[in-house]
């Protein structure tokens, strides 16, 4: 696709804390950055700041309110995330194949994780492929060799305890997360209470989802393993309606919920303060709105990141995280501008004066 060429002049970030220089880049005809001058190009951007576009690290294209969406909702949710400055989602479970959606110039890049894997009746009616112990890890490595991530379920109410419960085995993890590995995948899991992180951080996996059940024991396992955490926190603003939904039927998770509610912001800062790496993910889809990622930034930044640590959570970090560039040359042309320095004031970003991804203007 054939853009006319662009000029940018301003601050230019490199989306971590710290890396800042003033100067200018162009945008080729074919999306891509250039620090070489491209002649006849319209100059969109004369001052401000300019960053590589934001990165929502737990997203769900293709899941909403009632379970899956067709292809065209699932479009619509990612024209909504892309023009909120959030350009490369990962996918972190989805029922639907949004592989069509890739050469649409509005969507984000995605970085997939298949579906959800859970054993059956333990996760979301309609969204996991459903196994046995014994069944995972053949299924992890057929997500492996079709994703670059694999999403276990790694915790849900167990009916006869009324409460959360680990899905898997232990041996069994380490058996499934080796097949991720060997297939050059990375394996993350849904996790809320506490009994199933040492299995999975033990087994080898590579990162944690909501981990709102996290202990001083288990943070010390993932700072010594470097497990990423990514905490979701503006989802975590909806447990006490999880706990409400679960009226009589549930008593004991319900006061599970409403505890691992009231302490989150003191376990995720306690992570943050030992060093786990952390990375910003709305839970899009999974009972979130699309296009908050903002919020999201805004809430890490309020449990000890501050927000030039929570920007990078959510921008430079983060792609280097996922093996994708920032604004180098010749990287697709993926960029927020703002009118002041979002590592001072998030809010910013939430009124762009440019969005561009892949060089088109959203």
């Amino acid at each position: 696709m054939s853009h006319p060429p662009l000029h940018l002049r301003g601050v230019l970030l490199d989306g971590t804390a710290e890396g800042e220089h003033v100067g200018e880049l162009w945008v080729t005809a074919e999306g891509r950055i250039s620090r070489d001058p491209v002649p006849d190009a319209e100059t969109v951007v004369d001052g401000g700041w300019i960053l590589p576009g934001l990165v929502d690290a737990h997203c769900h294209v293709g899941i909403g309110p009632d379970g899956p969406v067709d292809l065209e909702t699932a479009r619509e949710q990612g024209h909504v995330d892309a023009a909120a400055g959030a350009l490369l989602l990962r996918d972190c479970g989805s029922p639907i194949d949004t592989r069509p959606l890739d050469d649409d110039p509005r969507m984000p890049e995605i970085v997939r994780a298949g579906r959800h894997l859970a054993r059956p009746k333990r996760y979301i009616r309609g969204l996991p492929i459903d196994l046995e112990p014994d069944e995972l890890p053949a299924a992890v490595a057929e997500q492996a060799r079709a994703n670059p991530w694999v999403k276990l379920v790694g915790d849900w109410i167990e009916r006869e305890a009324g409460d959360l419960a680990p899905l898997w085995p232990d041996d069994v993890l380490r058996a499934a997360i080796d097949a991720a590995h060997a297939e050059g995948a990375r394996v993350t899991a849904h996790v809320f209470g506490e009994d199933a992180l040492p299995g999975l951080i033990g087994a080898g996996i590579d990162g944690i989802e909501h981990g709102t059940g996290l202990t001083d024991e288990t943070i010390a396992m993932m700072v010594e393993r470097g497990t990423v955490l990514v905490p979701t926190l503006i989802n975590v603003e909806n447990f006490p309606s999880f706990a409400d939904a679960a009226g009589e039927k549930f008593p004991r998770y319900g006061t599970h919920m409403r505890e691992l509610y009231e302490r989150a912001p003191a376990t995720i800062a306690a992570a943050v303060e030992a060093g786990v790496r952390v990375f910003a993910g709305t839970d899009a889809g999974g009972g979130i709105e699309h296009g908050r990622i903002v919020d999201e930034v805004a809430a890490l930044a309020g449990v000890g990141l501050g927000p030039a640590r929570a920007l990078a959570a959510a921008c430079g970090d983060a792609r280097a995280w996922l093996g994708r560039p920032g604004l180098v040359d010749g990287a697709p042309a993926d960029l927020v501008a703002v009118e002041g320095d979002p590592r001072a004031d998030v809010d910013l970003l939430r009124s762009p004066s440019l969005v561009l991804r892949a060089g088109t203007r959203l």
